[in-house]
């Protein structure tokens, strides 16, 4: 076999996704808030881009945010420039009297704040507070506490095997071997937490913790607590008969025992859970005006970007700059142009995306959530002329504000349900229908799946009864069996 080299033509088709394109297709399918934050970064790494300040903002649209002379042939007048900050002598700083700032937020809102002692005024560090987590409250106990070093050192650790809803993660045995100590000591310090505050801490199961807030509410040989340490299972189930019978009480007793126990905490870590709440901010608002519905985009906190004249102007001057500032220049100038274009190309999308929804579900909103139509990506992909790749990034992490709520743009994609005339509904319509009917059905008489699938079936809906099970599951609703009310016998 001889090995040579050869020249080959070969002709084939590739796609090769440049570095904008890559940037386009992220920014499509960022949340607002990773929006932000991403254009922020990009403020601060790309010196030629700055933002458009609130007083800028009724200058002529042909300026734009990414400047005239780069979007169409002709020029447009050069915003403001960039005035340069020369810090020439860092002794200067030296001379400025720092005290004169530090509580200007707090005399800035006090009328009579001149005349009051300075001493008084709140310090800047005494609102910097944190909310305390499970673990810091419980540490914060035990060194108060009237246990020796040693005692702490395990009390420690034994605090730092507490998960976030405040059930010990690990037995006597593992503390003794990994804190060093007797396992004796273990159980005593395991108890020491356990009386710490919340009540219930340091339990290992909600069983044990339910009993140690009982116990501490001094009902440590009441009928709740026999019904929890021997009887839990009745409870779940709401069987309140079969635990009357297995205690030898009446049901009103046990009634009376089940309703101190539902105001128990079987969770008591869960209170100092340090998860701050995400509120939602709707990309877009959808208003009823007339017969009509109006789209806006939201733009609040997503800052307006322009080119800074004071670099597009360095490139004009008749004394030319050197030639690599130049290019760095206008390398960056291309890089803002194209993120600019890249923002407004997505606010353009999301628009005609909402647009096309509201064409698609226009029952949904004006009369609700039974009304929704069985809706696929590709019907709106087809609509506006896009793929549905590009549907699917739009409609992540999206929300959007209706008269009937607001809701992810994901939520008006659902799968379709057969009628007996042929036509289809939509599987969400059908959830909020069998939650209807459970709201509505007699307590002494709960519905159940077949019976809800016979409903449906005087409706004209084909549903099988499998299928209202695995959508009751869904919708976080019992079975009818454990909706129906404990019968009481006087």
């Amino acid at each position: 076999m001889v090995l040579e080299l050869r020249q080959q033509l070969k002709l084939a088709q590739q796609l090769v996704m440049t570095p904008q394109l890559q940037q386009a297709i992220k920014l499509l399918q960022l949340a607002r808030l990773e929006l932000a934050t991403t254009i922020q970064q990009e403020m601060e790494q790309n010196p030629v881009l700055e933002e458009l300040g609130a007083e800028q903002e009724s200058e002529d649209e042909a300026e734009g945010e990414g400047g005239g002379e780069l979007e169409g042939g002709a020029e447009a007048p050069a915003p403001e420039t960039t005035s340069e900050v020369n810090v020439e002598d860092a002794s200067t700083l030296s001379e400025i009297n720092w005290s004169d700032y530090e509580n200007e937020y707090e005399s800035s809102s006090l009328s009579t704040a001149k005349e009051a002692d300075a001493s008084d005024l709140p310090s800047r560090l005494d609102i910097l507070t944190q909310k305390p987590d499970l673990v810091s409250h419980l540490q914060w106990q035990l060194k108060f506490s009237d246990a020796t070093d040693e005692e702490k050192a395990v009390g420690l650790f034994v605090i730092g095997n507490i998960n976030r809803d405040g059930f010990l993660d690990v037995d006597e045995a593992e503390i003794a071997a990994e804190a060093g100590c007797t396992t004796e000591m273990a159980g005593r310090m395991i108890g020491k937490i356990q009386e710490l505050d919340p009540a219930g801490i340091g339990a290992r199961s909600v069983r044990e913790s339910l009993l140690l807030q009982l116990a501490r509410l001094g009902l440590a040989d009441s009928l709740a607590s026999v019904l929890v340490r021997d009887h839990l299972k009745h409870l779940e189930i709401r069987n309140y008969v079969a635990a009357a019978k297995a205690t030898g009480r009446s049901v009103d007793e046990v009634q009376l025992a089940v309703k101190v126990i539902v105001n128990l905490d079987p969770f008591p870590g869960r209170v100092y859970a340090d998860e701050e709440p995400q509120y939602i901010i709707p990309d877009v608002y959808v208003h009823k005006i007339g017969d009509e519905f109006v789209i806006l985009l939201n733009d609040d906190g997503l800052p307006r970007l322009r080119i800074s004249g004071y670099y597009r102007d360095i490139l004009k001057q008749e004394v030319k700059a050197p030639a690599a500032t130049r290019e760095y220049i206008q390398e960056k100038i291309r890089s803002a142009t194209w993120l600019i274009k890249s923002i407004q190309q997505r606010q353009r999308t999301i628009y005609k995306t909402v647009e096309s929804l509201v064409k698609f579900q226009r029952e949904f909103f004006e009369k609700g959530v039974g009304f929704l139509k069985p809706l696929i990506l590709r019907d709106v992909a087809e609509d506006i002329g896009m793929h549905e790749s590009t549907i699917s990034r739009v409609t992540t992490n999206k929300y959007v504000h209706t008269p009937q709520g607001t809701f992810e743009l994901k939520y008006f994609f659902n799968t379709a349900i057969d009628v007996y005339e042929g036509d289809t509904v939509a599987s969400l319509s059908v959830k909020a229908r069998i939650r209807q009917l459970i709201q509505n059905e007699d307590p002494a008489r709960p519905l159940s799946d077949q019976a809800i699938t016979d409903l449906f079936k005087q409706e004209n809906v084909k549903v099988a009864r499998r299928t209202v099970a695995k959508y009751r599951e869904q919708l976080a609703i019992r079975p009818s069996k454990y909706r129906k009310p404990a019968r009481v016998h006087r």
